[in-house]
């Protein structure tokens, strides 16, 4: 494909399995990309996959991709010659690449697809746990039996795809900016040792990996982002020394923002000087955000290492049932009244399972929606008048739950005034998919690409051995001014976002004002932070300085009640962390308090 003004062209049109159907035909109907990748695939999706693969062998690809988006940009993308990368294959990229071909067909229209394989080690397992491997967060041993296990491939292959004369590329479970990375590493000739291009052709994935997160989505400064309905895709101009620029297709709506593209850097990191990928050991550390245009930001100084020589493995577990029910109570004392109705649902169940011999619930959770449950000793609603309860629990028997589901209807009848709810129903049990993580030698994982019936073998560089993390930075030291300290919420001080990486919560903290780096750095301490979270978080709290965007991340181990699915938490990802930390109060001299209004 030849390059326009020596830059490559990328529009993120999927930031998850969900995300709106508007945005592959916004980036195609542009006219401004040469290549639509497509990010569907997270922890908790392969868990989803895996269950929906359980049931018809058939399945366990995103679905969204061939019946929605390809259905409606096929034949324009065939016509305008742009190439398409995504991981919808799931744990099943043959049969994505198959219902594909098959849509295809129907149009009259005959596209070249490729699939990337080897990422289903799951034949693997039962040698991996005789050697001893471990879940390399929790350090358990491998369960006995497995539902899927897929490697996080890296770009190369897609990249030798499209060197194969591809026009879309369909993967299975590869690290999320690898659909970027690969055309970046195929257009410009990359090689495995060009490591600072490769960092920042990553990182350019990462940007947008999560569509419009990067255009204004989820923006600390909410109220700036214009016409949410119309928002616009993220687009991405690369150039081949692994910087970009940030834009979106013209007309739409959302904000390209530094602070924006700041907190997407900083979203679902942990050491941003040892960020690790299959393909290159990236340090962001250094990286400098420009706003250039009003609907332009650029991004540079990304760093490179040589990559480890292992793999990280997505792996999912059958861990019995789960099922959750909930309704609504209004009036006087409704959190009261809704936390025991909540605790009577699971203490009669509990009476009624041993009374027929069968085991206690592997869990059980009451939250209230309503009532500032999630902020614990910082909630400031204690009198609201309308309150969800939400009641979860899992068991090893699919009977158990449902006698629980039975045993929630009865409560409108039986206790609490106000005891209502959208739907009578009764919740229905279903797979408690339990994720799990390890590391797999790159060298024991075979990889090849397969397009037009032929297999093509991968050569996947061997990598360095085990991730060495750089010597520590901190900003300045801050000096308290010799006056009146006034206490001030951090959101005054700071943008922010947070994410998750399974049961590790991490918040992306950057200074509205570099002057104020080392106040906030003096202030955040892992110790405040841990205090802060001390309801929620069971696990060390570490934070890491990038000076080059005037920021600090923040990672919280044992967070989110095992994470994903594996959760019975309201906030399972960690997505509200971010802005209950914006809620800290904060000292500041009396003088900046006085300019922060």
């Amino acid at each position: 494909m030849a390059l326009q003004d020596n830059t490559v062209r990328i529009g993120g049109a999927s930031g998850f399995w969900g995300d709106s159907m508007l945005g592959a035909p916004q980036l195609v109907q542009s006219g401004q990309i040469d290549y639509l990748v497509f990010d569907y695939l997270a922890e908790t999706t392969m868990a989803i996959l895996a269950a929906a693969r359980s049931k018809k062998p058939e399945l366990g690809y995103a679905t969204d991709f061939v019946d929605i988006a390809m259905k409606s940009v096929l034949p324009e993308v065939m016509r305008r010659g742009i190439k398409v990368v995504a991981n919808a294959g799931g744990i099943n990229p043959q049969g994505c690449a198959d219902a594909l071909k098959a849509l295809a067909e129907g149009m009259g229209l005959a596209p070249r697809i490729a699939v990337v394989l080897g990422d289903d080690i799951s034949a693997q397992m039962p040698r991996l746990r005789e050697q001893g491997t471990r879940d390399m967060f929790t350090g358990d041993a491998l369960p006995e039996k497995i539902i899927s296990a897929n490697a996080y491939l890296g770009a190369f292959p897609v990249a030798q795809a499209l060197a194969l004369g591809a026009d879309i590329v369909i993967t299975g479970r590869g690290v999320d900016s690898a659909a970027t990375l690969g055309p970046l590493i195929h257009a410009f000739g990359w090689t495995p040792d060009d490591l600072d291009r490769l960092a920042g052709g990553s990182l350019a994935g990462h940007i947008i990996e999560c569509g419009c997160q990067a255009t204004g989505g989820l923006h600390t400064d909410w109220e700036r982002v214009e016409d949410w309905p119309h928002i616009g895709y993220p687009i991405i101009e690369c150039r081949a020394d692994g910087s970009f620029d940030l834009t979106k297709p013209a007309g739409t709506g959302g904000l390209i923002a530094r602070a924006a593209v700041a907190e997407q850097l900083l979203y679902e990191i942990g050491d941003p000087g040892a960020y690790l990928l299959p393909d290159v050991t990236c340090d962001f550390r250094s990286v400098v955000i420009e706003q250039v245009a009003s609907d332009r930001v650029r991004v540079s100084g990304a760093r490179g290492r040589a990559p480890t020589d292992s793999y990280k493995v997505s792996a999912t577990q059958l861990d019995g049932y789960r099922c959750a029910g909930s309704m609504v109570i209004i009036g006087i004392d409704a959190a009261a009244k809704a936390r025991r109705t909540g605790e009577a649902v699971i203490a009669r169940t509990r009476h009624i399972l041993q009374s027929l011999g069968m085991p206690d619930y592997t869990s059980a959770h009451v939250a209230l929606l309503g009532a500032e449950t999630l902020y614990g000793p910082h909630a400031r609603t204690s009198a609201s008048r309308e309150v969800m309860v939400r009641i979860s629990v899992t068991h090893p028997m699919k009977q158990a739950l449902e006698i629980f589901a039975r045993e929630i209807v009865p409560s409108g009848t039986s206790w609490s005034p106000g005891t209502t709810g959208p739907s009578s129903g009764r919740p229905s049990a279903s797979p408690n998919i339990k994720p799990l993580s390890l590391l797999v030698k790159k060298s024991e994982v075979s990889v090849s690409v397969v397009i037009d019936g032929q297999r093509h073998p991968s050569v996947i560089a061997p990598g360095t051995g085990p991730a060495e993390s750089p010597a520590p930075l901190a900003p300045a030291a801050w000096d308290d001014p010799a006056e009146a300290q006034v206490e001030v919420p951090l959101v005054r001080l700071a943008w922010a976002r947070s994410g998750d990486k399974g049961d590790i919560s991490n918040i992306g903290v950057i200074a509205r004002d570099p002057a104020w780096m080392p106040l906030i750095w003096a202030r955040l301490t892992p110790e405040v932070v841990k205090a802060y979270f001390a309801h929620l978080v069971q696990g060390e709290v570490q934070r890491f300085y990038l000076p080059g965007i005037h920021a600090l991340n923040i990672t919280m181990n044992a967070a989110l009640d095992g994470g994903g699915p594996a959760s019975s938490r309201m906030d399972p990802l960690g997505k509200g962390m971010g802005q209950m930390l914006l809620d800290l109060p904060v000292k500041v001299p009396a003088a900046l308090a006085r300019q922060l209004g």
